[in-house]
């Protein structure tokens, strides 16, 4: 909505669907902060945070090198894997990203997609990006463990200073691959000078919450829920 208070376009918006869609309870959904301070002393507007909307933001540092006692658990995890496997790091590629549908169908089996209707909508974006990635300008990231794909992750750049993370997927059964891809992907892909690595949402999964907070965002980008009673 460009510079400048958005109180009168929202309205205008919100008065536009009214008459058009000829429905009541309209909402915004993921406002950002700005657009909620904006409203927050505005008449008949209700704002709440949707947590579980947030996104985790983390140091680009602070991933690449896992350095520190809070990230012990993390490097712990990564040297069990190089116990008993050998690794190669590769950009996606038209050649390996066959391999990386594999990994998908495989999460999916393992994870019972087939029965939760948001997990099978989530296969079918995971393959349309696999498929497109590079017509989406996606930057993705492999993992060759023991000579086959078993993780790999995906993301662009949101801005000059911040990438984001869009998807990640590994073997669940290999311990220490998913801190490894986090790790070797951001080392390898996520150039310097960019700051700061987005990984999305937990969409209100306690589970994911947990992984997410594990690797200590720096800070959380806020969403909202706005709506005119």
């Amino acid at each position: 909505m460009g510079e400048g208070s958005r109180l009168g376009i929202v309205q205008t918006a919100l008065q536009w669907l009214r008459d058009t869609q000829l429905a009541d309870g309209l909402r915004i959904e993921r406002a950002d902060a700005r657009l909620a301070e904006e409203l927050r002393d505005a008449e008949g507007f209700v704002i709440e945070p949707t947590r579980e909307h947030f996104d985790y933001v983390y140091s680009r540092e602070a991933l690449a090198t896992l350095a520190g006692r809070k990230y012990s658990a993390k490097r712990n995890h990564i040297n069990s894997f190089l116990r008993e496997h050998s690794y190669v790091y590769e950009p996606m590629t038209p050649e390996n990203v066959k391999e990386c549908l594999r990994v998908a169908c495989i999460w999916c089996e393992k994870h019972r997609c087939e029965d939760d209707m948001s997990l099978l909508e989530e296969r079918d974006a995971v393959f349309a990006a696999l498929t497109h990635f590079e017509a989406l300008g996606i930057v993705g990231g492999v993992l060759r463990v023991d000579g086959l794909v078993q993780a790999f992750t995906m993301g662009e750049m949101l801005n000059a200073a911040t990438f984001v993370v869009h998807i990640e997927k590994a073997d669940p059964d290999i311990r220490g691959l998913y801190p490894l891809i986090n790790q070797e992907f951001v080392r390898h892909s996520v150039q310097e000078p960019t700051a700061w690595v987005n990984r999305e949402q937990d969409m209100g999964e306690a589970g994911l919450r947990r992984a997410k907070e594990s690797y200590y965002p720096d800070h959380l980008v806020e969403k909202y829920r706005i709506w005119k009673q």
